[in-house]
């Protein structure tokens, strides 16, 4: 679901009110997808090129079969035995390479691409590129390192909260559970802008009740409108 001005307004405004009762700076990031996940389609065709053939024949099935079954000559003396066996395993590799080319077109459709990876792969690949945007942004520079940015993937369904440690040291990180939760519950019902008011009416609360302004002084060190990245290998 594309994000349209009024979100980004609505996101902007959230964020700016919640900045009012804390020290802490909220930074707001939302990807397509993290990854193209290039290596799956790679590890499922090779899984499949050497699983179903094998597969196969402990089933019974016999290379040579495919020469009968395609009109094919076969050797009726014992002399031929060698060129029997060189046409079984050449007709097995043949299998192979042909089982290894349709799994990986089949895998690199993106949904079925996405739908085999691993979870644990999305988790790490998300949990990078919202480490790449914490220090890239700067939010580990600010004056009280108060920086949370709350990031967000669109592909993966997978949300993040990256604290800095003027946070860590006065919150329980068990508290961003349900930060994280709100913007994923936002992703899945396709209420992106949703999800992200919510995260972040929570987070103002919780940074308000541990990091409250230190005076007159609270000065804003980070933009408070969304940042959309460009999908990977997207300038």
């Amino acid at each position: 679901m594309a994000m349209t001005e009024t979100d980004h307004d609505r996101i902007a405004a959230a964020v700016a009110k919640a900045e009012t009762k804390t020290a802490g700076e909220i930074y707001c990031v939302l990807a397509p997808a993290v990854s193209d996940y290039r290596e799956t389609p790679l590890a499922w065709a090779t899984a499949a090129a050497l699983i179903l053939p094998a597969g196969a024949l402990l089933l019974g099935f016999e290379p040579q079969m495919l020469t009968r079954w395609f009109g094919g000559w076969t050797a009726a003396h014992t002399a031929a035995t060698d060129a029997t066996i060189l046409s079984a395993l050449t007709i097995y590799v043949a299998l192979q390479a042909a089982v290894f080319i349709v799994a990986a077109v089949f895998v690199s459709i993106p949904p079925v691409r996405r739908a085999l990876t691993p979870a644990s792969l999305k988790a790490e690949r998300v949990h990078r590129a919202a480490m790449e945007q914490f220090l890239g942004h700067g939010l580990h520079a600010t004056r009280e390192r108060t920086g949370v940015l709350l990031f967000a993937s669109l592909a993966e369904h997978r949300a993040e909260v990256v604290a800095d440690e003027g946070i860590y040291k006065v919150t329980d990180p068990a508290v961003w559970d349900e930060v994280v939760a709100l913007m994923i519950d936002g992703l899945k019902r396709r209420k992106t802008a949703d999800g992200f008011v919510a995260a972040i009416e929570l987070s103002g609360r919780i940074l308000a009740a541990h990091v409250p302004p230190t005076g007159d002084d609270n000065p804003n060190e980070l933009p408070d409108r969304l940042v959309e990245l460009p999908g990977p290998g997207k300038a």
